[in-house]
């Protein structure tokens, strides 16, 4: 029986950006106050994610075993390091988020049974690595408030409490939104990022956060005047309002997190990973004979 399993480390490392081919207004320019002398540092925390196959005592692998690997191969070099310094790799790709992880996963694929590498530089941003050549995936993290009611105008205020329950009363309801995007693209050899990260969160910004924030949702997003704003449909909207500005950035939109409350959040792709297609494909036999 196949079983993934994960493994958690943390390690706290500075860097800095910056490229010698490029002016020092050439640098600000493109990183910002991630140029400034002698760097900044993070408080790093790794995801190492591993699949195998359950062996007699019930483990797909020794998590002592893969301790030792990880803080032999990645965290007693990293901790308390200069990263730009500290790996060979980073003297000619830029100590990215991304780049990071996409190395940490060179690192450790010969000693362990890898599916992913996730990295988290901050609770806001992280990158996550799944072994596609140069492929990777970063996602922001954000949030806005707004209130909403839930209530189709075709149908009387009784029906609406009937499919809404409370959320059909007339003078709406708010929520702190948290919301996720996950962007995916080439990890660029010599800067190491998939996109300018200031340009994804100005995107963000731009197109969701300042238009949303502090706005009932029903009367003042144009959208949602015809639309019912469900988390649902609220993520739909979402992605469909960064999808160009992404491309234009360089990059590929993939995903839209939004959580509504602790207890409600959903998630929608530009394409179906094949995950769930794979789950989709199983369930339609079921559905069909059901």
């Amino acid at each position: 029986m196949k079983c993934i399993i994960n493994r958690r480390a943390q390690f706290s490392a500075s860097h800095r950006y910056w490229l010698p081919e490029l002016s020092e207004a050439e640098n600000i320019a493109r990183f910002g106050a991630c140029t400034r002398a002698p760097g900044h540092g993070h408080n790093y925390v790794l995801y190492v994610s591993m699949l195998g196959d359950l062996d007699e005592y019930g483990m797909v692998l020794n998590l002592s075993d893969v301790k030792r690997v990880i803080k032999q191969e990645v965290t007693s070099q990293l901790d308390f390091s200069y990263l730009n310094d500290v790996w060979e790799e980073f003297q000619q790709t830029l100590p990215t988020t991304e780049a990071i992880a996409h190395t940490i996963w060179n690192r450790l694929a010969p000693h362990l049974p890898l599916t992913r590498i996730q990295l988290f530089e901050h609770p806001e941003l992280w990158a996550d690595y799944y072994g596609n050549n140069m492929e990777a995936y970063l996602t922001i993290s954000t949030h806005f408030s707004a209130a909403h009611r839930l209530a189709r105008p075709d149908l009387s205020y009784e029906e609406n409490c009937e499919i809404y329950g409370k959320c059909a009363r007339p003078n709406g309801h708010g929520h702190n939104y948290h919301l996720e995007v996950t962007i995916k693209g080439e990890i660029d050899p010599r800067t190491g990022m998939i996109a300018d990260l200031v340009a994804f969160q100005k995107a963000v910004d731009d197109q969701v956060v300042e238009p949303f924030d502090h706005t009932f949702l029903n009367k003042d997003i144009a959208y949602f005047a015809e639309v019912v704003p469900t988390a649902e449909n609220i993520a739909i909207h979402i992605r469909d309002l960064l999808q160009a500005p992404i491309q234009q950035i360089g990059a590929q939109l993939y995903k839209v997190k939004l959580i509504e409350s602790p207890n409600n959040s959903c998630e929608v792709y530009c394409e179906t990973p094949q995950e769930l297609t794979a789950i989709a494909t199983q369930r339609e036999p079921a559905l069909a004979q059901a």
